[in-house]
């Protein structure tokens, strides 16, 4: 997958975002592999996809959700995983926000260096993008979260982008590298830790439960590791329920 030339208009609002956006500050970069690899963070609401897209150091393509490139799909996939958790009596305000935000929205994740997500049988598609990104020299970001809680830093991760590994392998014969790294927008720092290799030996089910396991408790060391600060969430709840890096303890960031 070559990166494509980007549009004029799309270029303009990507320099406004990196213009008004704080900079990050990304450490551990020399745990990157030699060879393409994939990159799993935490969502931190927009926060990852931006980090991602304006400040990882080497080429890149991003997973986004199918329905986020669609602008009929916008609306209603953006409440409910945007705002659906917000107060009741504000839904109607939030709903008018998806709606607003639809065009801009597909316009940019379309002409982003994206591939698209589905779960279903599209996702046979998502994968062979996937390949054939890597053997380009593209690391692949992916943001796997989903809404059901993990612990104070992460939530659970849908678990089935692990199978990249083994369409990978058949292409290449290469033990495809799982790279964790968390984004902490308060520090503006994110932080990439040490690469867990896919292992084409072992049964597949128990390969996607050992990498995540491994991805979730490296993202989580990562966090725990950072100066105190507060952790901003995948879900988009209240600010005043964001939980800490380290729990029971004070914090002003």
């Amino acid at each position: 997958m070559n990166q494509k030339k980007s549009p004029m208009l799309f270029r303009l609002i990507k320099w406004t975002v990196r213009t008004c956006y704080h900079k990050v500050s990304l450490q551990g970069s020399e745990h990157l592999p030699d060879t393409p690899c994939v990159v799993v963070a935490n969502h931190c609401q927009l926060h990852g996809p931006i980090t991602s897209e304006l400040y990882f150091p080497a080429p890149r393509v991003t997973w986004c959700a199918g329905q986020m490139m669609e602008l009929k799909e916008v609306p209603g996939y953006a409440f409910q995983d945007f705002w659906s958790q917000k107060p009741k009596r504000s839904h109607w305000y939030y709903k008018l926000c998806s709606y607003a935000m639809a065009p801009l929205a597909s316009y940019l994740f379309t002409h982003a260096d994206t591939i698209a997500v589905r779960h279903d049988a599209r996702i046979l598609s998502t994968f062979k993008k996937t390949v054939a990104a890597l053997q380009e020299g593209n690391n692949v970001i992916i943001f796997p979260e989903h809404d059901v809680k993990c612990n104070h830093i992460i939530y659970e991760f849908q678990d089935r982008f692990v199978n990249v590994a083994k369409h990978y392998y058949r292409k290449s014969g290469k033990a495809l590298p799982f790279v964790p790294m968390y984004i902490a927008p308060k520090l503006k720092t994110a932080v990439i830790g040490e690469p867990i290799y896919f292992d084409p030996e072992r049964p597949m089910d128990e390969e996607r439960e050992r990498i995540c396991n491994e991805l979730k408790n490296s993202i989580t060391a990562l966090g725990e590791a950072l100066p105190l600060h507060t952790v901003v969430p995948y879900r988009n709840i209240p600010k005043k329920l964001y939980p800490k890096n380290r729990p029971n303890q004070e914090v002003s960031l």
